[in-house]
């Protein structure tokens, strides 16, 4: 598998801001890019879709350590997280899991950095 997720709340204004609070408590993460995926297929495709949105988060002393190891590394950063609104108004928040991820890097430290990321990413789940 490479997602863990759970279902919170709406609207997705509020999923966001409360996704975004959990990553600054734990790790600390930083939003480092937010793509309005519906507006884009929107306003490209003519694509209508409840709200869906990724969000690129970043630890700057975990991505370090991965590039350090491996530079092409950097492809695999930031870790995404989806936020999509569901039928009932609710938002599913999915995790890109870093373990997963950075599995295929021939590094062991890239794959330590990966099981520090997912716990710090899975006590964010846990608060949201």
């Amino acid at each position: 598998m490479y997602t863990f997720s759970t279902t919170i709340d709406g609207p997705m204004d509020d999923a966001v801001a409360r996704v975004t609070e959990a990553l600054k408590e734990h790790g600390p993460f930083g939003v480092v890019s937010s793509v309005d995926v519906s507006g884009i297929l929107k306003a490209k495709l003519g694509v209508e879709r409840r709200p869906y949105r990724v969000l690129g988060a970043c630890n700057p002393k975990l991505a370090n350590q991965v590039i350090e190891g491996d530079e092409e590394a950097g492809v695999l950063l930031p870790c995404n997280i989806l936020l999509a609104e569901q039928e009932d108004g609710r938002v599913r928040v999915v995790f890109q899991d870093p373990v997963a991820l950075l599995s295929v890097v021939d590094d062991p430290a890239a794959k330590k950095v990966g099981d520090t990321a997912a716990a710090m990413l899975k006590k964010v789940m846990d608060q949201l």
